[in-house]
């Protein structure tokens, strides 16, 4: 039985199923974990989501499947660049959308250690805080205020943990830094509009792992959303997003070994760099 996690797919079936020839994937034996943002950008989002609801894979929320979740329901969200219609038009749309707004933000194997998110985690939380807050995001997609909630989580405010947030700052802040935390400062104050690699960006900002302070360094954490980042790995960090929809590879990493092992499906690329 093999366990590998996989980093952002974003509708780019063909391409998971080429990564999934490759390792010699077997339903019957053996578990995948998605690393988020499963759609949009990529032409086959229906045939990603279908896959992943079909086997039942471990799959955690990222801000591209957020914003699908919006779009449904909030027709202004929608963008002409998206590739999200398929999805909501399709006979089981109802379905596939209902399954994914009851996915978490955070996955825990106790067993492994490995702990799985999309984006990062501020430097105040630790294992316990990163689950609790989670959680609380959870709650709120899988009530009946959802479509309230997916109204309220955009936005780059507030910007820093305080244990008194409250009301839709509180969830804001906590779904921005699982869908799309890469760099803050040593208080923790999100910068939200870095994206590019590590050395281009200010000098008071690092990568949200780089802090040595932060209380998540004893973790094992596995996490995509950074696709200029690349096939990084660090003391118990292991980056998944290696830019599949860019022309990049989509990386699988099994975890279920005594040292995790990548392997990579280089991808001819569905955008260009720079044009999204």
């Amino acid at each position: 039985m093999g366990v590998y996690a996989i980093g952002d797919v974003q509708g780019c079936f063909d391409e998971l199923e080429s990564l999934l020839d490759k390792i010699g994937f077997d339903p019957r034996h053996d578990t995948l974990w998605f690393a988020g943002d499963l759609v949009n950008r990529g032409h086959k989002s229906l045939e990603t989501l279908r896959f992943v609801h079909r086997i039942n894979a471990v799959a955690v929320l990222g801000n591209h499947d957020l914003h699908l979740l919006a779009s449904a329901h909030i027709p202004k969200y929608r963008k002409h660049k998206d590739t999200l219609q398929q999805v909501m038009s399709a006979p089981d749309g109802p379905e596939l959308l209902e399954w994914l707004r009851h996915q978490p933000l955070l996955h825990h194997d106790a067993g492994s250690g490995y702990t799985m998110i999309h984006a990062g985690l501020p430097p105040q939380w630790d294992l316990e805080t990163a689950q609790s807050c989670a959680a609380e995001v959870s709650k709120m997609l899988r009530s009946k205020r959802y479509v309230e909630f997916l109204g309220e989580m955009y936005g780059n405010h507030p910007n820093v943990w305080s244990d008194s947030l409250q009301g839709w700052d509180r969830l804001r802040f906590i779904t921005n830094c699982f869908t799309r935390l890469r760099y803050c400062d040593t208080n923790g104050h999100l910068a939200l509009k870095e994206k590019g690699p590590p050395g281009g960006q200010p000098k008071h900002l690092q990568p949200w792992f780089a802090w040595p302070h932060r209380k998540s360094r004893d973790m094992k954490i596995l996490f995509g959303h950074w696709s200029t980042l690349g096939p990084f790995d660090g003391p118990g960090i292991h980056a998944l997003d290696t830019g599949c929809l860019w022309g990049g590879a989509l990386t699988a990493m099994r975890i279920d070994t005594d040292r995790p092992q990548r392997i990579e499906h280089g991808c001819a690329g569905v955008l260009e760099p720079g044009t999204d």
